[in-house]
């Protein structure tokens, strides 16, 4: 496996754009390692847009709307959340270099976040990378329960809102199988990846952020199964 110092001297997010639009993405070791590794799975996790499964015990979570979600609002918080040690894990793959090239990235609008509140503390979140029709998910965290998966929810309403193609989540995770992510190999997904980069822009802000949880479900219930488990 090359690190991307290998190939070229210096790492800009331009650089960075031009390796998702090939289907590769960057990580590293560890926290504490400043190398960068191109990752190009042979097999990789999408979640269809238009097959997502809501489990019945987070729609009503969602319902409840005892949370805000903020969106762009504070990525710093966010990838310190989703870079911070967890029970069972001392550490992430996210660096200092991944920290400073996904900022750029977020300056440059192609870096998102989708974060959720409550009582002006940030509970939970995710971020990723736009281009094109298609949203390259990162990372995700959770400090109470639900709230990175009340996060996935929201992004799929905006993603399908703003004509979003393809959801890509690199790995398949018994979290994100639970939503319906399914695992296609490498040919299958440079061609949903073709497809979403040479069929126009997807608009990340389209959505109106007064929408309201009845809404968002709705939204991402459309030929979907939302609400049909019992778990």
């Amino acid at each position: 496996m090359a690190t991307l110092d290998d190939i070229m001297i210096e790492i800009t997010p331009q650089v960075l754009l031009k390796a998702y639009a090939c289907g590769i993405f960057p990580m590293a070791e560890s926290a504490r390692d400043n190398a960068l590794y191109w990752i190009e799975p042979e097999h990789r996790g999408i979640l269809p847009l238009d097959n997502v499964h809501v489990p019945r015990s987070l729609a009503r979570a969602i319902r409840r709307g005892d949370f805000e979600i903020k969106v762009d609002n504070d990525f710093e918080a966010v990838i310190e959340g989703c870079a911070a040690p967890r029970p069972g894990r001392r550490s992430t793959w996210i660096n200092q270099r991944i920290r400073t090239l996904y900022a750029d990235l977020f300056d440059l609008g192609h870096c998102h976040t989708i974060e959720v509140w409550r009582d002006g503390k940030l509970i939970g979140g995710l971020y990723g990378v736009h281009l094109g029709r298609a949203f390259f998910g990162e990372s995700m965290f959770s400090l109470e329960r639900d709230a990175s998966k009340i996060a996935l929810v929201y992004l799929v309403a905006r993603l399908k809102y703003g004509g979003f193609t393809l959801l890509d989540t690199q790995f398949v995770t018994d979290h994100l199988a639970r939503f319906g992510t399914v695992e296609v190999d490498r040919e299958d997904f440079q061609r949903l990846l073709e497809d979403a980069l040479s069929d126009g822009e997807g608009q990340f802000s389209s959505l109106s952020s007064d929408m309201s949880p009845s809404g968002i479900l709705q939204l991402v219930s459309q030929t979907s199964n939302t609400g049909c488990s019992t778990a």
